[in-house]
């Protein structure tokens, strides 16, 4: 007896069932929601760094720093409790586009839409889930303006808008 009707008729069981994509949310990440702004951070795990899934609302159209700060606390209406950026070395160096940085929490700007919306998935290779769920936790911090990427101490980047702690 011959095995390939039988695959055949397995190809046509297989091809005729629907195909669902689903997004599913790994079990090494954490969702944040932010004071400030409304929306949603999820920062998951990945093998050489931390992915950020950012779905914002409340923010002024155009160009918005955003960082990781090294507490998990924003309980002041300025999110200055959340400290400075997360950094790996002391002094602590601030820019992207600085050969010399040791800011760990430096991230691309973000874009909010006419309507006030930002929604955008960032990669940071410079730390781990591990590193922002720390004791005291991290948090993820919208600025008022863009960050230059250069100059100290945060780019130019301008008040804290936005804060989601990350635990």
């Amino acid at each position: 007896m011959s095995r390939l009707p039988f695959m055949f008729a397995l190809a046509g069981l297989v091809a005729t069932q629907p195909i669902v994509a689903t997004q599913a949310i790994a079990a090494d990440s954490a969702t944040a929601n932010f004071k400030g702004v409304g929306g949603t951070a999820i920062a998951t795990s990945a093998p050489k760094g931390v992915l950020l899934k950012v779905n914002v609302t409340g923010l002024t159209p155009g160009w918005h720093a955003i960082h990781l700060h090294e507490k998990g606390d924003c309980s002041d209406a300025a999110f200055k409790m959340a400290g400075g950026h997360t950094h790996g070395a002391a002094p602590v160096v601030h820019g992207l586009l600085n050969a010399a940085a040791t800011d760990t929490g430096d991230l691309p700007n973000i874009y909010a839409a006419g309507d006030g919306s930002a929604h955008t998935e960032l990669f940071t290779g410079l730390v781990t889930l591990a590193d922002l769920q720390d004791e005291d936790g991290s948090a993820l911090v919208i600025h008022a303006k863009p960050d230059d990427y250069t100059s100290q101490p945060i780019g130019g980047a301008g008040d804290r808008v936005g804060c989601a702690v990350i635990k």
